[in-house]
């Protein structure tokens, strides 16, 4: 459950597109961009990025992976994910309330950004089973998260991703603390050294 129901964030889109301010932003932009690089796999099979907006991060994410499942809480924000994204047949849209409408996978990405602190720790907890679940034999789960308070949310994104880490029970491969927000991976099946999956160590 959430503080923010659903139609908290579609009253949002109702206000304007962008209510997050995140087009023109350089913050924004630079964030993207520590994510992106953060991923280990050159490329993915099958992604999920649940909480996409308005489709700014989906765009750069549906050039790695050959297939991609983009979900959001708001029908606006995906109309306009939607218009961004056209004539990418690879990428799907869906409206999806979590941890409720969690689909079945498998994934061997799944990118959860700015998303987890509207979620209580009852509704953190399931959604985190319904990912494990929805994983392949060999995956990556990245968190991105603001460290700051949030207004009507219980936890801060440091918090969320500790929780995470123990519900996972999954390697954690990197963490990126930035003074504003926090990256964290986790991989299954795989060895924490990318190097060495080259032949380089």
């Amino acid at each position: 459950m959430s503080a923010h129901p659903p139609s908290h964030f579609e009253a949002l889109y109702q206000q304007g597109a962008d209510p997050w301010r995140m087009q023109g932003s350089w913050y924004e932009a630079r964030k993207r961009q520590l994510l992106l690089v953060c991923l280990p796999g050159q490329r993915y099979a099958s992604g999920y990025e649940p909480g996409c907006g308005e489709g700014l991060l989906t765009q750069p994410l549906a050039a790695r992976c050959d297939r991609l499942l983009a979900a959001d809480v708001s029908a606006l924000a995906l109309q306009t994910a939607q218009h961004r994204l056209a004539g990418l047949p690879h990428v799907a849209f869906a409206r999806h309330v979590l941890p409720q409408d969690w689909p079945a996978g498998p994934f061997d990405l799944v990118v959860l950004s700015e998303l987890l602190y509207y979620l209580d720790a009852e509704a953190l907890q399931r959604l985190a089973g319904c990912l494990v679940a929805s994983l392949s034999p060999q995956a990556t789960v990245l968190a991105c998260h603001w460290r700051h308070a949030i207004a009507g949310c219980e936890i801060n994104g440091p918090q969320v991703h500790e929780r995470l880490h123990a519900a996972l029970g999954l390697p954690r491969v990197l963490q990126l603390q930035d003074a504003d927000f926090c990256i964290d991976v986790w991989e299954r099946g795989q060895g924490a050294s990318l190097a060495l999956r080259e032949g380089r160590a």
